[in-house]
């Protein structure tokens, strides 16, 4: 389902990205993961080497954040599970390495 983040994904006060167009993504025992379009995110990206597989969605690419110490902050399925579709392309950050302002 489309929801809304409110203005911002942020690290230590630094605004990453801004959307109102991110879609969340809902599994069980995980925290919702919001996925937002790429152009919506503000933060310079390098890419990572980390890749990992999920057999629900598939096979996960990772960037990394300059502002985040190099740590790899967000994923992305470039090619997702049929059932998942909505996310193809869209970057989702990692919970609890940022700041998240949701809109109720």
């Amino acid at each position: 389902s489309e929801m809304c983040i409110r203005d911002r994904v942020s690290v230590d006060g630094q605004v990453l990205a801004q959307s109102r167009r991110a879609v969340a993504l809902f599994e069980s025992g995980l925290p919702v993961r919001w996925y937002l379009p790429r152009e919506d995110v503000a933060a310079g990206l390098n890419d990572s080497d980390t890749v990992t597989h999920c057999p629900y969605k598939g096979e996960a690419h990772y960037f990394s954040v300059d502002v985040a110490d190099g740590q790899d902050l967000i994923w992305y399925y470039a090619e997702p599970r049929p059932e998942v579709g909505a996310i193809a392309g869209r970057l989702c950050f990692w919970n609890d390495r940022v700041e998240l302002e949701i809109e109720d």
